[in-house]
């Protein structure tokens, strides 16, 4: 039987599950409930040491079922790393009462509009004044309402098919032993994007949050999960000054220090700048010998650019599927400073006109493994495309490092209908 108890955690109701084990655990089996499922042993960078498991052996009192943001963010702040599953019904809107609610007294988009105008402002210097501080109070006020952050040892699950989490923003963040699975993640839509008129020749809108930050974690396995712009893409937002108003960041950010990450069977879709590992050329001294982070069998579906781009870390992609859109495209796997990337037997669907030099994109010196990869059903060495079309960005091979955490590794001829069936929020088996 399954009892339910309603508790109060400051302003928010918290529903708990008391749910115990169930009947395949005991018998040595995975367990049913997504929710006490473990990273299986050798599975990606995640499963490397202690593994990851999450909030799985969480006793019926730390079991948290959730239907609001604020009871989200109430669940993830109940004191104590002790193991804790939270469960997540229905899309849970950090943003429903819109932007107005963090615009600061005094705030002003128009004005802030006129202010900037680069025949006013000019593109010699980066914006200051009164309208550009409230503008930064403002965002502040939103960042405060939008992220989440999760403490160790914790399971983050959707329930069934439809759960998820629209404007808000994961914030795992120094912590260990995270899971996140099964909710659809619609990512933030920053209220108040900065100009920056020193951004290139012709300025830029630059924007904030992560649908997902990993920062300084350890142990974290993203799994079945989508990651999608929801109801405003880049291609419906506006532009300004003659640049596109830039309202999203990255739907997956593993950054300053994070290390031992699996991302597998999710869904990026229909994004500019998707996923990111390593935020900076200069973090050296804090991600070196970490970022080490598995990338399999994911649908990177209409995404622009970084699927991943690297630095510093050892990254394993194997087996995604990689659907590129048309002219806007940019690139997929993207080799930065000190990257040790191995890409191999992935499949690439290309639209017609696209080469397939372009998969790769050398942002730094630093080497590449590549093997067996399809491109619209046929095998290319995606080095050697790349380095032919090319020939001032010139790649060069072996990353120095044989993969050897995977637990399955499918034909690359069959990933798209096995990544496209089988990937993505409400398709855990």
């Amino acid at each position: 039987m399954r009892h339910t108890r309603v508790w109060t955690v400051g302003a928010a109701a918290l529903v708990l599950s008391v749910t115990g084990p169930t009947s395949a655990a005991h018998a040595g089996r995975a367990p049913s409930d997504p929710a006490r499922q473990v990273l299986a042993a050798g599975d990606g960078w995640a499963s490397d040491g202690t593994g990851t498991s999450g909030g799985a052996a969480a006793a019926a009192s730390r079991v948290f079922t959730v239907t609001t943001w604020d009871e989200l963010r109430a669940a993830l702040a109940v004191a104590g790393t002790e193991p804790r599953i939270v469960k997540v019904v229905g899309m849970l809107n950090a943003t429903a009462a819109g932007c107005a609610a963090f615009e600061q007294p005094g705030y002003g988009f128009e004005a802030y509009l006129a202010a900037y105008d680069p025949a006013v402002w000019g593109y010699e210097s980066p914006v200051s004044g009164e309208q550009e501080d409230l503008r930064a109070a403002s965002a502040k006020a939103q960042g405060t309402a939008i992220k989440a952050y999760v403490p160790a040892n914790t399971t983050i699950v959707g329930v069934g098919r439809n759960a998820g989490i629209t404007g808000g923003s994961l914030q795992i963040q120094g912590v260990d032993n995270v899971v996140v699975r099964n909710l659809t993640v619609e990512s933030p839509l920053d209220c108040f994007p900065q100009w920056d008129p020193t951004d290139g020749e012709t300025g830029a809108w630059n924007s904030e949050y992560d649908s997902v930050v990993v920062y300084g974690s350890t142990h974290v396995w993203i799994d079945h999960n989508t990651f999608n712009d929801g109801a405003s893409p880049d291609s419906s937002l506006p532009s300004y000054y003659g640049e596109p108003y830039q309202q999203h960041d990255g739907e997956l950010d593993i950054v300053r220090g994070a290390d031992l990450v699996t991302v597998s069977w999710n869904v990026f879709a229909d994004h500019g700048k998707t996923l990111m590992i390593g935020n900076s050329d200069s973090a050296g001294a804090t991600d070196r010998g970490k970022l080490r982070t598995t990338l399999h069998h994911n649908l990177f579906e209409n995404v622009v650019e970084r699927a991943p781009r690297v630095r510093f870390g050892k990254v394993d992609a194997y087996n995604n599927h990689f659907v590129v859109p048309g002219p806007e495209y940019s690139y997929s796997l993207g080799i930065g400073t000190e990257s040790q990337l191995v890409a191999e037997k992935n499949a690439f669907t290309l639209d017609e006109g696209i080469q397939a030099g372009k998969i790769l994109k050398k942002w730094k010196d630093a080497p590449v493994t590549v093997a067996d990869n399809f491109v619209n059903r046929a095998r290319v060495d995606l080095l050697a495309v790349h380095n032919a079309q090319f020939p001032e960005e010139i790649l060069r091979a072996d990353a120095g490092w044989t993969p050897s955490l995977r637990t399955r590794v499918d034909a690359p001829q069959a990933v798209p209908a096995l990544v496209d069936r089988c990937a993505g929020a409400g398709r855990l088996r």
